[in-house]
């Protein structure tokens, strides 16, 4: 995993090991980052995840057609109770072994435990890829 940090070592945290867990396809590590009541839009337009069993669900319906997984991050803004990323993400698809990047932007708010309660994401994705 690649990374560019913004000096806020609480924020700094967060999406390396959501990405740590991406790379891994491991939905469970995933949705402990998250608190028990937490939000998760996957998009802007889809109704949230709630809960960590919901989110691990979610995650792991994506995460089950994807491998070889490899996530970047850049910190954007981190305060003290949300931090915006900008983020990508290149996969192959199971099966058909097609490559894709992914790019996007997500917001996560977080409690005093340090674990998420509200994720958004916006993103984009590009098929056929060259394979890097």
């Amino acid at each position: 995993m690649k990374q560019r940090t913004s000096g806020s070592a609480h924020f700094d945290r967060w999406p390396r090991n959501y990405g740590t867990a991406w790379e891994q396809r491991d939905s469970a590590a995933a949705a402990r980052l998250f608190s028990a009541a937490a939000s998760y839009y996957r998009t802007p337009f889809d109704p949230p995840s709630v809960g960590h069993a919901a989110i691990a669900a979610a995650l792991r319906g994506t995460t089950d057609s994807q491998r070889d997984v490899r996530f970047e991050y850049e910190i954007l803004s981190a305060g003290q109770e949300r931090g915006i990323a900008a983020w990508s993400a290149c996969f192959n698809r199971v099966g058909t072994r097609v490559a894709v990047r992914v790019e996007g932007v997500l917001s996560a708010e977080w409690d005093g435990d340090g674990k998420c309660c509200c994720f958004r994401e916006w993103w984009h994705l590009l098929e056929n890829v060259p394979s890097a």
